[in-house]
């Protein structure tokens, strides 16, 4: 099968074919990429999708979600108790995220054994079609830390040898990676760095990587400092660890739309009381934090990107009636605030995918990868916001709407 398109864009950050084409072949693997004269050269008798003036470029890859994230939800006592919901519930965002041209996600944090079920059901059993599923099991927070109330999703630790005891446990249980939590919406670290240091230790000794929940200062420094793979958030990065961070190779999840997002909604006075109820139980008086939080990835961002720090996009987003894993906006929002749109796309595209391990397998249109493919309608480069317009997702070359 061949994927005609204006646009096609290969995902690396600087390579476009006008009057491109994909071809896949029948078992969903990318065969051949480029102008579309010479495509069909090759592919003679072949059936043709051309969508014409419209943009075709690799499944987007969402580096930060909870996908059973039921804590939220307005009848949340429901779930607590019955993990069917919770499965149900899961299955339902990542079916919607499909749809909208996610094709990969790394889980940072659900209810125990929630995502290897569902990596079960889709990827070895073929019940569903799902986005390709890399997960930390559960987070990992000190007793009484940042994310302690939800109950099954992350389990608390205190002390190197018990943190690394809990790491075990999740690579037991079929944990990709680890997720640790060590700051929230205060300047007061939770984890010492010497639990930070074991975490990291343990993880990398054992070939695993690791991320690591840290939005303030001073823990922002002390997971530089430990050498974390991926920092969440790191909302209040200085331009100085961010050097830090290119030069240890640590990636950065800004997840600007986890914050933005919320201070607009909260600027709504008819949505404060319903919003705020909602996150982690927080109350209006943390509209201040929201607030500052979106004003320095407004003002900031740039002076970080040119650092070299390598940015990926990840959403975070856990409200009830938010949108879906909306990664087109947290580019639209990168690319608000300096990034060019070649380069938005790699960062939730071959970026994700080589941090994630799966650059043979996905993140970019090159010959031998899967085909997990979003064509949207539109100029995607002059206009990023044409993420949000899907005509077409394949999931492994299996057209999905």
């Amino acid at each position: 099968m061949i994927l005609k398109a204006k646009r096609v864009v290969a995902g690396d950050g600087k390579t476009v074919w006008l009057d491109g084409a994909v071809r896949l072949n029948g078992e969903g693997v990318i065969t051949g990429v480029g102008p579309a004269g010479e495509i069909a050269q090759h592919s003679a008798g072949e059936e043709v999708c051309d969508f014409g003036d419209a943009s075709l470029l690799p499944g987007l890859i969402d580096m930060h979600v909870h996908t059973g994230y039921w804590w939220s939800e307005p009848d949340a006592e429901s779930y607590r108790d019955n993990p069917y919901r919770i499965a149900y519930f899961a299955l339902d965002t990542l079916g919607r995220a499909l749809r909208t041209g996610v094709t990969t996600v790394r889980d940072v944090s659900s209810p125990g054994g929630c995502m290897q079920a569902m990596r079960w059901a889709s990827a070895e059993r073929g019940f569903f079609t799902l986005p390709r599923i890399v997960h930390c099991g559960r987070g990992i927070c000190f007793t009484g830390g940042h994310g302690w109330p939800l109950t099954g999703g992350v389990v608390e630790a205190d002390g190197a040898d018990n943190v690394r005891a809990a790491i075990r446990r999740e690579l037991r249980d079929g944990a990709d990676w680890i997720k640790i939590l060590t700051s929230h919406r205060t300047h007061t670290p939770e984890f010492t760095q010497e639990e930070l240091n074991a975490a990291v230790d343990e993880c990398h000794r054992r070939g695993v990587k690791i991320c690591v929940h840290a939005g303030t200062h001073p823990s922002i420094q002390m997971c530089i400092d430990a050498g974390f793979d991926t920092i969440e958030h790191a909302t209040f990065l200085t331009r100085e660890q961010a050097v830090q961070m290119r030069e240890r190779g640590i990636a950065w999840v800004p997840t600007i739309i986890a914050y933005t997002y919320i201070y607009e909604q909260l600027c709504d006075s008819s949505l404060r009381e319903s919003i705020a109820g909602g996150i982690d139980g927080a109350a209006l008086s943390d509209f201040d934090y929201f607030r500052q939080a979106a004003e320095a990835y407004r003002e900031h961002f740039k002076e970080l990107l040119d650092t070299g720090v390598v940015t990926l996009a990840g959403t975070d987003m856990v409200l009830h009636g938010a949108p879906v894993m909306p990664v087109w906006r947290e580019l639209a929002y990168m690319v608000e605030y300096g990034m060019q749109p070649l380069a938005a796309i790699a960062s939730a595209t071959s970026l994700a995918a080589q941090t994630l391990g799966l650059s043979g397998e996905t993140g970019a249109l090159q010959p031998g990868l899967c085909g997990d493919i979003l064509v949207v309608q539109g100029d995607v480069l002059s206009d990023i916001g044409a993420l949000n317009r899907p005509v077409q997702v394949y999931r492994s070359g299996r057209a999905v709407l």
